[in-house]
């Protein structure tokens, strides 16, 4: 460790995993005083943001409502990074709801290492204050539980190979798997519930662990017309090139997918550096999913805002039905499995460009565009794919409330129904969004409605000092699809931070604060006041 400084000692909140989460609980708890450790496995903090190369998927009332103060700060400071330093159109410059990218998954489409940069900025003051420390390449190994308690975490530097005990008050689980449940022995679910647990219409009738939504290995690609960009033929192209699954119209790399609403072939478009005009551009899923041309959908560098000249090509990230991987589960029966299943998954993703180079149907009747060029400046890589799998789905703690279909299914609870918790803790809106799994399973993606988090998906039934913090709370699989998203992720994680400082203020457990009225209420307070939203607006029409 001596190319390191010396790791904090006894901080009261450990926070394991730099995700959404973990960058969102890590400023709760230092905002509130509280001396804080955050650990990330990869170089670069902010997960799906950043690592995973994923825009955020958000509501379509994000720019009004719906998402926590430090959210939108994130949100701004992004776009004032793009209006401090990039040549951008005086018509873009003067825009409020700047989408840098035009793309049509997000109203904010921006390139990862500019979300990183803000989320470091967001940090700063708290390392400089001594308050925070933030251990990149480190990866919990192993913890040590006394009864109901997590004594200490076992945090390996990937770089060095040295191993380091930390003992916190709290620890948060912010890891894209909830590893640290399993690594702590607290209870939690896996995969696809039986239907009879929950009843839920969209669960199967069998439970199965195995069966999890698959995963992308995101990666970046501009044009350039008129060079060769092509890469090496990847070792396992002859299987994916041919690989056509059951459920799907055509080949896997081919431009004919299901839509996922409907399950109906749908011809999807590929046209690098459209001429239109990106701020004609309207990033609404609720009207139009935007998901059919392919560059343009998450697009997060439109050169057409910016003043002529200023880049040669649009950016794009490549997260597409097209490289869905669901051969093997990310979270497998052992490590080598996990590991296999990602190695597989990268090989899918060069395989797609391999083939958009080589193979792929042109407009003008030619085939391939050799003229795409992967950028590993992009996702700061050196073959150009995303640090992390963007994985959709992790172990979920057994928690004191368990969402539900019940909860948050239009078909179920109609329009203007859903489940209003006593004890909310924020608010989400998503369609219940499951990409083909494991188990064989074509998309579910169906209506849901605008949600509360409540404070029980975050407070486990047994253990009393961890707290899941990201995509590891109380749901279910058929749930999680809604509550997985970028500001939903950001809203547990914070509140996670902000309920370890507020039991030590107070000296109570997370289980009375859910539980008793008088807690409750006096943590509530503490949660408005910092601009994070419980409920949402009396308005009708979401």
């Amino acid at each position: 460790m001596s190319h390191r400084s010396p790791v904090m000692a006894d901080p009261d909140v450990l926070i394991v995993g730099g995700g959404v989460g973990g960058v969102a609980a890590a400023l709760a708890a230092c905002r509130a005083g509280r001396r804080a450790i955050l650990t990330e496995e990869t170089d670069w903090i902010g997960g799906q943001l950043t690592a995973q190369a994923v825009p955020p998927d958000e509501h379509p009332w994000v720019e009004q409502f719906g998402v926590t103060a430090a959210y939108r700060a994130l949100r701004q400071g992004i776009r004032d990074y793009y209006r401090q330093w990039y040549p951008l159109r005086s018509q873009a410059l003067a825009l409020t709801e700047l989408n840098p990218g035009a793309g049509r998954v997000s109203k904010l489409c921006h390139e990862p290492r500019v979300a990183l940069a803000v989320l470091q900025a967001m940090l700063a003051p708290y390392e400089s204050d001594g308050r925070l420390q933030v251990l990149t390449e480190h990866r919990a190994r192993a913890a040590q539980v006394d009864g109901d308690r997590v004594r200490t975490v076992s945090v390996q530097d990937l770089r060095s190979g040295a191993t380091i005990e930390i003992s916190a008050r709290y620890v948060l689980d912010a890891t894209e798997t909830g590893e640290l449940l399993a690594l702590a022995g607290a209870e939690f679910s896996l995969g696809a519930e039986a239907r009879s647990e929950h009843d839920e219409p969209h669960a199967p009738e069998v439970a199965d662990p195995l069966d999890q939504q698959g995963i992308t290995v995101c990666f970046a690609v501009s044009h350039h017309e008129g060079e060769d960009h092509t890469i090496d033929q990847p070792a396992d192209y002859g299987f994916w090139r041919s690989y056509r699954p059951d459920f799907w119209p055509g080949p896997l790399l081919g431009f004919q997918a299901p839509d996922p609403r409907t399950l109906e072939p749908v011809a999807r478009t590929f046209r690098p550096n459209p001429i239109e005009d990106p701020l004609e551009v309207s990033a609404d899923q609720s009207a139009d999913a935007g998901d059919k041309e392919l560059w343009t959908f998450r697009r997060v560098l439109a050169r057409g805002l910016h003043r002529p000249g200023s880049f040669a090509s649009d950016i794009t990230l490549v997260n597409w039905p097209l490289n869905d991987y669901w051969l093997k589960p990310l979270i497998g029966p052992d490590e080598a499995s996990s590991q296999q299943a990602v190695a597989e998954a990268r090989q899918l993703s060069l395989s797609l460009l391999y083939w958009l180079q080589t193979e792929a149907p042109r407009p003008d009747g030619g085939t391939g565009f050799p003229g795409l060029r992967i950028r590993p400046d992009v996702t700061g890589t050196a073959d150009g794919l995303a640090k992390s799998p963007y994985g959709r789905e992790s172990r979920r703690a057994r928690t004191v409330t368990t969402i539900t279909e019940h909860d948050v299914a239009i078909a179920i609870v109609g329009p203007n129904g859903g489940t209003r918790y006593r004890d909310s803790v924020g608010v989400g809106g998503y369609r219940i969004d499951l990409h083909p799994s494991t188990g064989g399973r074509n998309y579910i993606d169906i209506g849901s409605v605008p949600f509360e988090i409540p404070l029980g998906a975050l407070v486990p039934q047994r253990v009393r000092n961890l707290l899941p913090a990201g995509k590891n709370i109380g749901t279910t699989h058929i749930t999680n699809g809604c509550y997985r998203l970028h500001p939903v992720e950001w809203n547990v994680g914070e509140v996670a931070g902000a309920l370890a400082a507020h039991c030590l203020d107070h000296a109570v457990e997370p289980q009375q604060v859910q539980a008793e009225d008088k807690h409750f209420e006096e943590f509530a307070r503490a949660l408005e006041h910092v601009g994070i939203q419980r409920h949402w607006p009396d308005i009708r029409g979401y």
